[in-house]
């Protein structure tokens, strides 16, 4: 039976820079959330500081920090449990 991969979590992070808009749009672009859940994890970002978008392999949460950051946002990942 093959191993499961490690998960990861990626978080959104809250900035002074990009506008909600911009935000949720990005979400909807580049990841598989409704609208409703974009709306939802940028407000928790804009609010809290910070957001959990989803959690994946370490690979594919790579790419995600690599692709926000071409668009301007700050997401970072850390190990998930």
């Amino acid at each position: 039976k093959p191993k499961a991969l490690p998960l990861w979590r990626v978080l959104l992070h809250n900035d002074d820079v990009n506008d909600i808009p911009h935000v949720v749009d990005t979400l909807l672009a580049l990841t598989a959330l409704s609208k409703a859940d974009a709306v939802t994890r940028t407000l928790e970002a804009h609010h809290k500081g910070v957001s959990l978008l989803l959690t994946t392999h370490q690979e594919r949460a790579e790419l995600y920090v690599q692709q926000f950051a071409s668009r301007n946002l700050t997401v970072t990942m850390e190990p998930g449990e």
